[in-house]
């Protein structure tokens, strides 16, 4: 199938999911910037689902246009003062306010209030996660199977070290394993790294070392990805996986421990494909967001919210580098006027922001290529 016959045959499936999952985490960060602002005195002109043309909308009680744009790739909040959805600051606006106006401008606000409120949306972001895991391993549970060892793959890491079917996985590097799925996820992001299993076998303990190798793989959905793997297999019987199901408190730490791991698993990914040592290939654009939403989609709802997690701490994590335009840039520039004791020159913080816009379009701009070429392969 050529792909303008895959798009017009699967965009039905892939739009509502895509905008589901897209809007839950767009409304949660733009609402941590809402709500930490007015916290703040902070006057809010606009809050926008979407950029570009308005779709429609309506202003509540303090003067707020609440809206949904024909764009949804982002949102955003615009302060009184804003030039801009960047929050880039209109000075001529700024200069002839009144004072009444002057004391709810977010720019003028003190210096720890802006960054509090640039901080909250990324922070949002996480917070989202972490409930969403933390309600799927209330409801759902949280997968239990013992790391025994069912099978060793020929030539593998494993074979080369010594594992043999039955043994079971009781240590790594000293670290107790619990399940098998700790093991899984030790491994993935340990490629050429040498580890310590300790293992039991026939009543005793013996210790290995392996060297996970870095492989790639796909997905079910056929979408690439590359992590260090063992060449261990767990069979799974026709009980099927073993759960475990938590409290609240439970619930709330693995939802914390889920969201930390995705995060530590991102930021080693995209340091990969920084320095060369992963294929650039597994960063995705919108279409791919979007494809991949309506796969999960059809496999169950809860699917589809464990995906707007782990995409929401994507988001946060993006929208905290140090790039102007982005939450991270704003921070970043902050830190320098804490340093300084003064904000950066205006001419300073245009040539920032302009060089922010350029590197956000080509990143987005190379996300989309690389869908294209998958969906074109």
């Amino acid at each position: 199938m050529d792909f303008i016959s895959s798009l017009g045959v699967n965009a039905a499936g892939y739009i509502l999911p895509f905008l589901f999952v897209l809007g839950i985490i767009i409304f949660v960060h733009e609402m941590g910037h809402f709500l930490v602002a007015r916290w703040c005195g902070v006057a809010v002109d606009a809050f926008s689902l979407g950029f570009g043309p308005e779709l429609f909308g309506r202003y509540d009680r303090h003067g707020t246009r609440w809206k949904v744009s024909a764009i949804p790739l982002g949102g955003y909040v615009k302060f009184a003062g804003d030039e801009n959805a960047a929050s880039v600051p209109d000075r001529a606006h700024i200069a002839s306010m009144s004072h009444e106006e002057r004391a709810s401008s977010f720019f003028l606000k003190p210096l720890w209030q802006r960054a509090a409120i640039v901080a909250a949306g990324p922070i949002a972001n996480f917070i989202l996660a972490i409930a969403i895991f933390a309600i799927y391993f209330a409801v759902s549970g949280r997968p239990m199977a013992d790391a025994v060892v069912s099978s060793v793959e020929p030539d593998s890491p494993a074979a080369i070290a010594g594992f043999e079917p039955g043994d079971v996985i009781l240590a790594i590097d000293g670290r107790k394993i619990h399940s098998f799925s700790n093991v899984q996820r030790i491994v993935a992001s340990a490629a050429g790294t040498p580890l310590v299993f300790t293992v039991g076998r026939r009543g005793d303990e013996v210790a290995l070392t392996a060297i996970p190798e870095q492989r790639d793989l796909t997905d079910p959905f056929g979408n690439p990805y590359s992590q260090g793997v063992l060449g261990v297999r767990r069979e799974v019987g026709a009980e099927g996986i073993p759960r475990e199901y938590l409290g609240p408190v439970g619930a709330f730490k693995a939802g914390v421990e889920e969201t930390w791991y995705i995060t530590r698993r991102t930021v080693e990914v995209v340091g990969g494909i920084v320095i060369g040592t992963q294929s650039a290939s597994q960063l995705g654009g919108p279409i791919r967001v979007a494809q991949v939403s309506g796969e999960v989609a059809s496999i169950s709802i809860a699917a589809l919210f464990s995906l707007a997690a782990m995409l929401s701490v994507s988001i946060g994590l993006i929208n905290l580098l140090p790039i102007p335009m982005l939450d991270g840039g704003h921070l970043l520039f902050y830190a320098i006027e804490g340093l300084r004791g003064r904000p950066l020159s205006d001419r300073a913080q245009d040539v920032g922001f302009r060089i922010g816009l350029a590197l956000v379009l080509l990143l987005m701009g190379f996300a989309t290529f690389n869908d294209i070429m998958q969906l074109t392969s």
